[in-house]
């Protein structure tokens, strides 16, 4: 087989068709770079539930009116839990004092909140954070003391569902828009034989193998989805630069979200490649395997 001429196949098909060539290689970047943003968005999921849920406390707040012997016995069942890492005792002049911290910024809210109106209470950490609605199971509300439990796992659930819906989201969109570069593939490919049958038909005639005579086409395919998948990484790098490490380094440099590394790119960046290259050559097999005869 002819190196030389092969590429130079492959060249000469990419001329010929460069409008569509162009189109389908715009089609496969934003398929490819709408990849990409799925799964760097589900590492920082999964990095933002190691950040969220070490530090989730459940609270269970006491009612005004619970005895010794209830405080006494809630402590016991904290101490005997295998669910429960440690816990802490706050008194209602404790709670007042950090409530006083904590708003210290806004005097009048201070001065109108009474000293008794903050309740006391356990705040607990578990052994599994993921695990919290064991203890409003084992301190149900109203009962034996105890006024109301409280936890944070709650709005973190529906803080991790909204990001997982956003990540389907751009995952699904990323499917739909592979599903177009898919097809402007394959219609692409047929053009290109149609355009090229008299050359092919000539090598057919002299000997040439259907895999010899098919193998440009694949290839253009090939290069195009691998340009794709480049464009595909420069987007996430760009991204990064421009907006993650630019518009959300606040909430980055306070912990509230986890930043984007570049090893994560790294790691997403081979991925986004083969799949444009697997993909792409794939469909130009199976077009020329089942629409055209070479």
């Amino acid at each position: 087989m002819r190196v030389n001429f092969v590429l130079s196949e492959v060249a000469t098909g990419l001329r010929r068709n460069l409008t569509m060539t162009v189109a389908m290689i715009l089609t496969t970047a934003i398929s490819l770079g709408l990849m990409g943003t799925g799964l760097l968005i589900a590492g920082m999921i999964s990095d933002m539930k190691e950040i969220y849920y070490d530090k989730v406390q459940v609270s269970i707040f006491l009612a005004d009116d619970v005895t010794d012997e209830q405080r006494s016995a809630i402590e016991s069942e904290l101490e005997s839990s295998p669910e429960i890492a440690s816990y802490l005792y706050e008194s209602k002049d404790e709670a007042y004092e950090r409530f006083q911290q904590q708003f210290s910024q806004q005097p009048e809210l201070v001065q109108n909140t009474p000293p008794d109106a903050l309740p006391e209470s356990f705040r607990i950490e578990l052994v599994n954070p993921e695990r919290y609605e064991v203890i409003a199971a084992e301190f149900p509300n109203g009962e034996n003391g105890v006024d109301q439990v409280r936890d944070e796992g709650d709005f973190l659930d529906r803080l991790f569902s909204l990001l997982n819906g956003a990540r389907n989201a751009t995952i699904a969109v990323a499917v739909v828009q592979a599903l177009a570069a898919l097809l402007l593939i394959s219609n692409t490919i047929q053009l290109a034989a149609f355009n090229r049958r008299n050359e092919t038909n000539i090598m057919r005639l002299v000997g040439a193998s259907r895999w010899y005579t098919q193998l440009p086409f694949i290839l253009e395919a090939a290069l195009a989805g691998l340009i794709g998948a480049l464009l595909a990484v420069g987007g996430l790098v760009l991204t990064k630069v421009l907006f993650v490490d630019k518009t959300l380094a606040g909430p980055i440099k306070a912990g509230i979200i986890p930043p984007v590394d570049w090893g994560a790119i790294a790691t997403i960046s081979p991925v986004i490649a083969g799949a444009g290259v697997g993909l792409a050559a794939i469909a130009a097999y199976v077009t020329l395997r089942l629409y055209v005869r070479l």
